[in-house]
C-alpha cells in the first residue's frame, strides 16, 4: 500500500486557498457531487458556470447555492444536454461568450446503468453518447480558452471502467450485439479515462505542457446517479448500499474532482480516488489504475474515432 502524499487523512477542501479570480466550469451540478463541487468552490471565492440540461433545476440549485452561501457568490448556469451534440457545441459557444478564462473544466456529469440499448439523437448507444462522445466535444471545443487561461481538464471517471469488458468495443460500439446495462456504462467509463491520458500524451507531443488533464473518480457516493437512469432492481440495491458502511457521502465523493482542479503540482500520470478498500471510501490519493485504461494502442485507435464521429478536432 502506498502512503497517500497528503497524510493519513487524505487530500480534503482545506488544502484549497482563496479562489478569487478563478472561474471552474463544472456539468451536472443539481446533485450530487456536483453540486457538493460547485458549493465549495463558491465557498472560497471561485466563479462557477454550471452546466446542467435541466433549466429549472440550475435555478433551483443557484438558489439553494445563495441560501447556504449568501446572495454575493457568483455562480451562473448555462442549459447544457450532454447527450446532444448540438446542445453541447451551443454550450461551449455561451462559455466562450461568458467567461475570459477556464481555470479548470470539471466534466462530472454522466448516466449510468440504462436498463435498455438507447440512442442518442447523434445515433450513438446512450451512455457512450453522453459520457464520453458529450465529454469529448466539450472539452474539444473549450480547449483554447482552457489552454489560454493555462488551465486544466477534469475527467471524473468511475470504478465501473474496471467492471465490465475492459476494452473499447471498436467492431459494436452501439451494442447492436449483447447489450448489457453494466458492459455499456462501464465501456463508457474506460473511453473517458483512456481519453484523459492520451490526451496528457497529445499535449506532451505537442509542447503544451500547460494544459494539464487529470482522471479521477468519486468512489463509492451517495447519489441521485442510479436513480435517475438504473433499473428498478439496480436501484434497489443501490439503494440498500447506501446506508451501508461501502459507501460516503457525496460531499467526500467530491473530493477527488476538487483535488484534480485545484491542488497544484499533482501529477497528472496518477488515478485520484478514495484508497481504502476496493477504493470505494477512504482518504483521497492517488491509486492504481489497471493497464487497461492506458492501453496505447486503444486510446489512440478511440481517439482517431472520436474525432471522425463527432467531426471535431481537437486544435492541439
Amino acid at each position: 500500500m502506498n502512503t497517500n502524499q497528503f497524510g493519513n487523512k487524505g487530500w480534503t477542501p482545506d488544502r484549497i486557498g482563496n479562489l478569487k479570480g478563478k472561474i471552474y466550469v463544472l456539468t451536472g451540478t443539481t446533485s450530487g457531487t456536483g453540486f457538493e463541487a460547485a458549493k465549495i468552490l463558491l465557498s472560497k471565492g471561485a466563479k462557477v458556470v454550471m452546466l446542467n440540461r435541466n433549466p429549472k433545476k440550475a435555478e433551483d440549485t443557484i438558489k439553494t447555492l445563495k441560501q447556504e452561501l449568501g446572495n454575493h457568490i457568483n455562480v451562473v448556469a448555462i442549459k447544457m444536454d450532454l447527450a446532444v451534440q448540438d446542445s453541447v457545441k451551443k454550450a461551449a459557444e455561451e462559455v466562450i461568450k461568458t467567461v475570459p478564462q477556464i481555470d479548470a473544466l470539471i466534466c462530472n456529469a454522466a448516466i449510468a446503468q440504462v436498463p435498455k440499448q438507447t440512442l442518442t439523437t447523434d445515433g450513438w448507444e446512450s451512455q457512450m453518447g453522453t459520457n464520453y462522445y458529450g465529454n469529448f466535444t466539450l472539452q474539444a471545443l473549450l480547449f483554447p480558452l482552457i489552454e489560454k487561461s493555462k488551465g486544466r481538464i477534469v475527467t471524473v471517471g468511475s470504478l465501473g471502467y474496471d467492471m465490465g469488458i475492459k476494452t473499447i468495443k471498436f467492431d459494436d460500439l452501439n451494442w447492436d450485439k449483447d447489450y448489457t446495462p453494466n458492459n455499456a456504462y462501464s465501456q463508457s467509463k474506460l473511453a473517458q479515462i483512456l481519453s484523459m491520458y492520451e490526451l496528457q500524451d497529445r499535449l506532451k507531443e505537442a509542447g503544451k505542457t500547460d494544459v494539464k488533464a487529470y482522471a479521477c473518480h468519486p468512489g463509492s457516493s451517495r447519489t441521485n446517479l442510479i436513480n435517475s437512469s438504473g433499473s428498478f432492481m439496480m436501484k434497489f440495491i443501490f439503494n440498500l448500499m447506501k446506508l451501508s458502511p461501502l459507501t460516503q457521502s457525496a460531499e467526500k465523493g467530491a473530493y477527488p474532482q476538487l483535488m484534480c482542479a485545484t491542488e497544484p503540482n499533482l501529477d497528472q500520470s496518477s488515478f485520484y480516488g478514495p484508497t481504502g478498500r476496493n477504493n470505494w471510501t477512504g482518504p483521497v490519493g492517488a491509486h492504481k489504475l489497471e493497464s487497461h485504461a492506458k492501453d496505447k494502442v486503444v486510446s489512440n485507435k478511440l481517439w482517431e474515432l472520436s474525432e471522425k464521429e463527432t467531426g471535431i478536432k481537437w486544435n492541439i
